[in-house]
């Protein structure tokens, strides 16, 4: 379906709910520039550090686009586990799985409810940013503990930049792709003002000193488009 969520006058903040999940993939692609390099190039690099039956979670797996794209294109058999507390996006992945065959553990909880098996790979595209920052910390931490050493974390993120003026360019530019993607100023504004206090970005040394902090060895940049960024942190 198309995403026309904020056509009319928003009554409510932000949330992952079933008017969202409805056109869920389809925002994903029309508001996230660059979407399908993202999503290769963290299927690319997460099959780099997987051999026969590894772990991999991703994080607020909304509709299992991401895990779905992993294991069409691995040659070994994974244990995938998609964590979301939305039940709305959960339906929508266990539908998508089921079409393409696709056996996908699926748990509906808060991620620091859930205790991580020993693992290989973690995912959280677009996902912390909506965690509040004290607690954001913790489940890196936690995060880090449940991969085994040479696994890797890989991470995408809204990003700021400390250059107000900078940051102001920024964020009309990306104003500029949505429109080019079909969304009105009307719409642009509407989502703004619901995103507000709800998505909390970092910068790019925020999130490279949570990842350092909490023990990871290496951290790297593999994608940036102006405030879109992808991550890579190895244990």
């Amino acid at each position: 379906m198309k995403d026309n969520i904020f056509e009319k006058p928003i009554k409510k903040q932000f949330e992952f709910d079933e008017d969202v999940a409805s056109v869920f993939d389809d925002m994903l692609s029309r508001s996230v520039p660059h979407y399908e390099d993202m999503l290769n190039l963290t299927t690319s690099f997460a099959l780099k550090y997987t051999s026969e039956n590894s772990t991999i979670y991703d994080l607020g797996c909304s509709t299992a686009t991401t895990l779905i794209n992993i294991a069409k294109n691995s040659k070994h058999d994974l244990n995938l586990v998609g964590i979301d507390t939305s039940s709305a996006m959960l339906d929508r992945a266990k539908h998508k799985t089921n079409a393409y065959g696709i056996d996908i553990e699926f748990i509906e909880d808060d991620i620091f409810n859930v205790d991580f098996k020993t693992s290989n790979v973690i995912i959280s595209n677009y996902t912390l940013q909506f965690i509040r920052p004290m607690k954001r910390e913790q489940l890196v931490k936690k995060i880090y503990n449940s991969l085994e050493v040479g696994s890797v974390f890989i991470f995408s993120e809204k990003v700021i930049t400390d250059n107000k003026i900078l940051n102001k360019q920024f964020i009309d530019e990306y104003y500029d792709f949505k429109k080019t993607q079909g969304y009105s100023e009307f719409e642009i504004s509407q989502k703004r003002e619901a995103l507000e206090n709800v998505l909390i970005p970092y910068s790019y040394e925020e999130n490279k000193k949570m990842i350092l902090d909490a023990g990871f060895k290496n951290f790297d940049c593999l994608f940036k488009w102006i405030n879109f960024a992808t991550f890579i942190a190895i244990k």
